[in-house]
């Protein structure tokens, strides 16, 4: 078994007026700055009041914690000096998607054009946890069965409750936005790496994506990189969520690769149910659980968290990520940032308050709280 699984984490925050506490379309001068300050690190995001960030690959989230710290310090510093402050959701509360314009670059206007008026709606963001496999048919035989998992982080990091000032009655409906496009969703399953190649290669050979970087499923091998990139969750208000997440997606990993060493490997369900634990996840977050498909029972999410707990203590003891992942116990327990968004909501309406402006500001020292 491979000895080290090196992470890296890319966020898209969206960035916010400190007054009106609307979005704002983010100055040139904002992105030179975090630039410079982290060349390679920082960049545009699609819509102009979005920017991202992603951290270098780390072997451990102590050392990923640092480069994450200090990506969202910088933002948050350089977007002060413009009285402008960043945060770490999936959809604004309240903002209208039709007032914002996409960044004018070459890449964004193609995908503008090639995406209609679908790409208007896109004013979402993610997060997107890229682990480490160096072996090309391993990481083909690991997306089936990471997929399973992929509705448990989506339960776990709902942060999108909200949109265009309306309670969905989703907990990410960034997801139901995302799902608009093409070559999104749960990812096919593939024999092997080659069929991967095969099947991908079609549409490169006939134009129809100039690479596999514009397949977005929720999972996929990294056009870039060597790693799996896992990009079915809602960004994180809070630094110490965000990696504890990475900290699940690694150790799941990990765990699937032992198993692999032992000739034994998670059981491959159809995406038909796994779909399903995908819809429950997006509209209920962790609220009314997921289904066990080996148990055939639903089971409440703390169960659930319990068990999953008990199969990679051994991987989450060899990185070293215990206490990261202790935290999506009490997330499994209390709730997600989608419940403590109604929460505020509701106790401004309650007082007479500005409720979607409350929960603005909620995010805004979430995103501080552990800077």
């Amino acid at each position: 078994m491979q000895q080290e699984f090196t992470l890296g984490i890319e966020e898209e925050y969206l960035l916010v007026d400190r007054d009106s506490l609307e979005l704002a379309e983010a100055p040139a001068a904002l992105m030179e700055a975090c630039q410079a300050d982290f060349e390679g690190q920082v960049s545009p995001e699609f819509l102009q009041c979005q920017i991202e960030v992603g951290t270098r690959p780390h072997v451990t989230i102590s050392s990923a914690r640092e480069d994450l710290k200090r990506l969202r310090s910088c933002v948050s510093k350089r977007a002060a000096e413009h009285n402008l402050a960043p945060i770490a959701v999936s959809c604004h509360p309240f903002a209208d998607w039709k007032k914002q314009t996409h960044t004018r670059k070459d890449r964004y206007d193609a995908l503008q054009h090639a995406l209609g008026g679908v790409a208007r709606r896109m004013l979402i963001c993610g997060m997107h946890v890229h682990i480490g496999v160096a072996d090309s048919a391993l990481r083909a035989d690991l997306v089936p069965q990471l997929s399973y998992f992929l509705p448990h982080l989506l339960a776990l990091s709902t942060s999108s409750p909200y949109w265009n000032g309306e309670d969905t009655g989703l907990s990410s409906y960034r997801l139901t936005v995302f799902d608009n496009l093409p070559r999104t969703g749960l990812p096919p399953v593939f024999s092997g790496w080659s069929e991967y190649e095969r099947t991908t290669g079609i549409l490169v050979e006939l134009g129809v994506i100039e690479d596999t970087t514009k397949i977005w499923w929720d999972l996929r091998p990294s056009h870039q990189y060597p790693t799996l990139e896992t990009r079915i969750m809602d960004v994180q208000p809070r630094l110490e969520h965000a990696l504890s997440l990475a900290a699940m997606v690694q150790a799941l990993t990990r765990m699937l690769c032992r198993l692999k060493d032992r000739n034994l490997r998670w059981r491959q369900y159809d995406r038909f149910l796994i779909g399903e634990n995908r819809w429950r996840a997006q509209r209920y977050g962790v609220g009314e659980g997921m289904i066990d498909f080996g148990d055939r029972s639903i089971k409440p999410m703390p169960e659930l968290m319990g068990e999953l707990m008990g199969l990679f203590a051994e991987d989450a003891e060899a990185l070293g990520t215990m206490s990261e992942l202790a935290k999506l116990q009490q997330i499994a327990q209390n709730g997600t940032s989608a419940t403590r968004q109604r929460r505020v909501h509701a106790e401004a309406a309650a007082k007479g308050d500005d409720p979607g402006k409350a929960v603005v500001q909620h995010l805004i020292d979430e995103f501080h709280q552990d800077l």
